[in-house]
C-alpha cells in the first residue's frame, strides 16, 4: 500500500513544526535533562524535513545537534557530567 505524496507531505509539514516548536521549548527548560531530551527529538524532526527537502547542510546541522544533545543526555544519565562548584557558583552569581 502507498501513501499518497500529499499525505506523506503533510506528515513531514507535522514533523518539521513539531522540531521547531520543541527546539523552541528546549530554550525554556531549566532542566539539563529535560533540555538535552527535547533537543533530541526536535533536532531529530528537524532532521527529516532536512531529509526531505534534501538540503544536506541543514542534515549536517540537524544531525549533529540531535547527537550532541544524545551525547549529553547519555551522559547525565550515567553520571558522567558534571559541573564544578566554582562553575555552579558563578552561575548562581549571575541570577
Amino acid at each position: 500500500m502507498n501513501i499518497p505524496l500529499p499525505l506523506l507531505e503533510l506528515v513531514i509539514y507535522i514533523v518539521a513544526g513539531l522540531g521547531t516548536v520543541l527546539l523552541i521549548y528546549g530554550v525554556f527548560l531549566e532542566k539539563e535533562t529535560r533540555q538535552d531530551a527535547v533537543f533530541a527529538i526536535g533536532a531529530g524532526c528537524l532532521f527529516v524535513y532536512a531529509l526531505w527537502i534534501g538540503n544536506r547542510i541543514f542534515m549536517v546541522a540537524m544531525g549533529v545537534f540531535s547527537i550532541a544533545s544524545l551525547i549529553e543526555l547519555i551522559e547525565i544519565m550515567v553520571a558522567y557530567h558534571k559541573h564544578s562548584k566554582q562553575e555552579v557558583r558563578d552561575y548562581k552569581k549571575g541570577l
